[in-house]
């Protein structure tokens, strides 16, 4: 049986969105098929698309153009300045994707960049990002930010929060889950049997037996423990300066970090091209490049679409699994 395609939303189209699907497509148009939602006047001048009226229609197309299926927006597009009027129809396309794959007319949802504020702006969108959206729009309570190359899998626990209230934000409750819907996802979505979790801590040198911070001792080590009592293969907390080299990186399958940059930044450092946001806790597979919108370079044909290719890849693998 043919897989589905893969729904790939046009995200905020005056960034770099429209150039990203048109070079995507270029590089993967003999595999791995998607169509996008959008609307065509955006897409860059010259681009080889055809219209379709069904996600059934993209695997026909796409050997030979770009399949999109019309999304009509308000206005056009302003390279590098978003227009308010476009913010419900880049919502909207968001909604639509997420249709198609509930629905089994798309295998995935990869999901081209959005801009917020232009959102909250335009429409009043009422979410701090794609992320929270997509677990509204599925009905389910916490989700979890992955960000995943061939060389690095990281977690982050707590996300767009100040360091400062990392600490308070980091309770027994939210790590446990965070953690057991990685675990899940590792066994169902990337088909690995027994992952093996490497989990950091919140202080320098884990917390150094309490003298540099007690979180690490009260809120962390519980929570591994109780896992590992469950059968689990998780260990931690560990120094977080002492996780990311080479050989360490052998010896788990993903990365629980305690906020943002602690995970963000080794990943970049690695494989800022190829980065992967993966959405876990979704009832469908969400994929989506690790990078924004990109309003200074918009319409320059400057855009890398590594990230965008391989966010497409990896939906395209998870969602044979699903």
């Amino acid at each position: 049986m043919t897989q589905a395609p893969i729904a790939l939303t046009c995200g905020e189209p005056a960034g770099i969105g429209p150039e990203l699907a048109v070079k995507a497509w270029d590089a993967l148009k003999h595999d791995h098929p998607f169509f996008l939602i959008g609307d065509p006047r955006h897409l860059p001048e010259h681009s080889g698309y055809e219209i379709i009226h069904s996600p059934s229609d993209a695997v026909r197309v796409f050997p030979t153009a770009l399949p999109v299926l019309v999304h009509d927006f308000a206005g056009a597009a302003q390279h590098g300045t978003a227009d308010p009027a476009n913010a419900q129809g880049v919502i909207d396309v968001i909604a639509r994707a997420v249709e198609f794959t509930t629905t089994g007319q798309a295998c995935a949802v990869c999901t081209l960049p959005i801009h917020k504020k232009a959102l909250q702006d335009g429409a009043g969108f009422a979410y701090p990002g794609h992320t929270e959206y997509l677990a509204a729009l599925a009905g389910v309570d916490h989700v979890v930010m992955m960000l995943a190359s061939d060389q690095l899998r990281v977690v982050p626990t707590t996300i767009h929060i100040p360091l400062n209230d990392v600490a308070q934000a980091l309770t027994p409750a939210l790590l446990r889950e965070t953690i057991t819907i990685t675990h899940r996802a590792l066994i169902n979505q990337f088909g690995i049997a027994a992952p093996r979790i490497a989990v950091a801590g919140l202080n320098p040198h884990a917390g150094e037996g309490g003298k540099m911070g007690q979180e690490d001792m009260t809120v962390i080590s519980p929570i591994i423990q109780e896992l590992k009592a469950q059968g689990m293969d998780i260990w931690g907390p560990l120094s977080a300066d002492t996780m990311f080299h080479a050989q360490a990186r052998q010896s788990y399958d993903v990365a629980i970090c305690m906020y943002h940059d602690q995970a963000l930044i080794p990943i970049k450092t690695l494989d800022f091209d190829r980065g992967v946001n993966v959405t876990l806790g979704l009832p469908f597979v969400r994929t989506s490049p690790d990078h924004g919108t990109a309003f200074d370079i918009a319409g320059q044909n400057r855009a890398n679409p590594s990230s965008t290719i391989e966010a497409i890849k990896l939906a395209a693998s998870l969602g044979a699994k699903a």
